[in-house]
C-alpha cells in the first residue's frame, strides 16, 4: 500500500498571502518525505483562489532539489491547456532533474472559467485530451515522433532532454468518462479516482464502476490495474482540530462545485465567495463518512475503506483552505509515525493470508 500527500495550494482569504500558500506546500512535501510517504502530488488550476498551483511540473522541478526519495506527481496536468511540444519537452526535463521521480498524472479539465482565459473551448477538451494520450507514449519512448490529428499537429520531432525513467514515467489518468478510463486500462496506465466526501456506499459504488470498466476492457481490476484514491482524513483527539480540517474540506468542495457549474461569485474578480449549496454535507455527516477521529479510529476506517475499494495508493489531502500549517506538519508526522505503518502491516497480513 502506497501513501501520498495531495497539495491543492488553496487561499481561503487575504489573510493568507500567495507566498505563504506556496511555501506551506513545499514544507509539507519535505515533511512528507521525512515521514515516509511514497509520493507528493500537486494540482493545477488558474486565475482564482481555488488553487494557487498553476504548473505542477514547475513545482516538481523546484521541490526535486529539496527532496531525494519521495516520488513527485502531477495531479493533474490539464492537457488541453498546454501546447503539446512544450509540455512534452518539460516532462522530459522534469523527470531528469528529479532523478526519475516523476509520476505523470493527466486530465482533461472541467472548469470553464480556466478554459475561457486560455482561449480554449471546454467542449473540445475530451477530444484534445485523447489526442494527447495518443502522443504521450510515442513522444516519450521514441527517439523521433510525429502526429497528425484534428487538434494536435506535430511534425517529425525529438525531445532534447529525454526522460530518466524507461520507457517513460508512470502515467496516471483521471476522468469522469468510463471510456477514457477504459482506454487507460487497455493501455496499461494507472487510474486516479475519488469518492469525494462520500462514505462506504460511495466507495462501494466506485468499486463497482471500476470493476465494470476493467472487465469491459479485458482486465482484472485487482491484479492488472493500479489505481489510486484521493481522500480526506485527519487523526486527532481534539474535536476542534477535526472540525477545522473538515470545514476546510467542505470549503474545497464548495468552490469546486461552484466552478464546475459556472456559478462562481467574486467581489473583486479573484477571490471566489464561499457559498453554501444544497449538496453540502454537515460536519457530522463528513465525520461519519471519512477516516477522521482518534488514531485508532482513522486506522480502522482506512482499513475498512481499503477492504471495500482495494486501491494500491491513497493520496491524502493535506493542504486545504487555511488550515493551520504547524498543526498540519504535526499531522503529517503522525501519519508517518503511527497510521501508515499500522495500515501497511495489516494490509500485508491480509494479503499473506488471502
Amino acid at each position: 500500500m502506497e501513501f501520498g500527500v495531495f497539495t491543492l495550494a488553496q487561499q481561503r482569504g487575504y489573510h493568507q498571502t500567495s507566498a505563504d500558500v506556496i511555501r506551506n506546500s513545499i514544507e509539507q512535501t519535505v515533511a512528507a518525505e521525512q515521514a515516509g510517504f511514497n509520493a507528493a502530488w500537486y494540482a493545477e488550476h488558474h486565475f482564482n483562489n481555488y488553487s494557487l498551483s498553476p504548473s505542477p511540473l514547475m513545482t516538481i522541478a523546484h521541490v526535486a532539489g529539496k527532496t531525494s526519495t519521495i516520488r513527485l506527481g502531477t495531479a493533474v496536468c490539464i492537457l488541453p491547456l498546454y501546447h503539446p511540444a512544450r509540455f512534452l519537452a518539460e516532462v522530459g526535463f522534469v523527470d531528469t532533474v528529479s532523478g526519475g521521480r516523476l509520476e505523470l498524472g493527466v486530465g482533461s479539465g472541467y472548469q470553464q472559467f480556466e478554459f475561457e482565459r486560455f482561449g480554449t473551448n471546454l467542449e473540445d477538451a475530451p477530444a484534445i485530451y485523447n489526442e494527447f494520450l495518443d502522443v504521450l507514449p510515442k513522444a516519450l519512448t521514441q527517439s523521433t515522433f510525429s502526429y497528425s490529428g484534428k487538434h494536435l499537429q506535430i511534425p517529425p520531432s525529438a525531445i532534447a532532454v529525454r526522460c530518466a525513467q524507461k520507457p517513460m514515467p508512470p502515467l496516471w489518468v483521471t476522468s469522469g468518462n468510463p471510456a477514457t478510463l477504459g482506454r487507460a486500462v487497455r493501455e496499461g496506465h494507472n487510474l486516479f479516482v475519488t469518492a469525494l466526501l462520500g462514505g462506504a456506499d460511495a466507495l462501494a459504488s466506485l468499486r463497482g464502476r471500476l470493476e465494470k470498466i476493467a472487465e469491459d476492457n479485458g482486465k482484472d481490476l485487482d491484479s492488472e490495474v493500479k489505481f489510486g484514491l484521493l481522500r480526506c482524513g485527519y487523526a486527532s483527539d481534539n474535536a476542534s482540530e477535526i472540525n477545522a480540517y473538515l470545514d476546510n474540506a467542505r470549503f474545497q468542495r464548495r468552490l469546486s462545485e461552484s466552478l464546475k457549474h459556472r456559478r462562481q461569485q467574486s467581489d473583486d474578480g479573484y477571490m471566489i465567495q464561499e457559498v453554501p449549496s444544497e449538496t453540502d454535507l454537515s460536519l457530522e455527516q463528513m465525520r461519519a463518512n471519512l477516516p477522521v477521529g482518534s488514531v485508532n479510529e482513522v486506522i480502522d476506517k482506512l482499513l475498512a475503506e481499503i477492504s471495500i475499494l482495494r486501491p494500491k495508493h491513497i493520496a491524502w489531502q493535506t493542504q486545504l483552505g487555511d488550515f493551520d500549517q504547524k498543526t498540519m506538519l504535526k499531522q503529517i508526522d503522525l501519519w508517518g509515525e503511527r497510521i501508515i505503518p499500522a495500515v501497511r502491516k495489516e494490509v500485508n497480513r491480509m494479503a499473506a493470508t488471502a
